[in-house]
C-alpha cells in the first residue's frame, strides 16, 4: 500500500493535495506558483533513519555566517 510522501498546501486559497512521490509535489508547487502567484508549502513525511543522518552529516554550507560555510573554496 503507498503512503503520502508530502501533502502540498496554500495559505491564501484551498489548495491541498498528497503526493506519494515528492517529484509530483514540487511539480505542483511550481505549477501553482506560476498560475496564482501564491507561496504553497509542503509537509514531508518523516524520513527514514539512514536519508536523516546523511543529511545530518552533510551539514549546511553558503547560508554566511553558518558554522559549515565555506569560505573561498575551503
Amino acid at each position: 500500500m503507498a503512503s503520502d510522501r508530502a501533502v502540498v498546501t496554500c495559505p491564501a486559497c484551498d489548495l491541498e493535495e498528497a503526493f506519494e512521490k515528492l517529484q509530483s509535489a514540487r511539480a505542483c508547487i511550481e505549477r501553482h506558483r506560476r498560475e496564482t502567484g501564491h507561496d504553497p508549502a509542503w509537509d514531508l513525511a518523516p524520513l527514514s533513519s539512514g536519508v536523516e543522518r546523511a543529511g545530518e552529516a552533510a551539514g549546511v554550507c553558503g547560508i554566511p555566517g553558518s558554522a559549515d560555510d565555506i569560505v573561498d573554496g575551503e
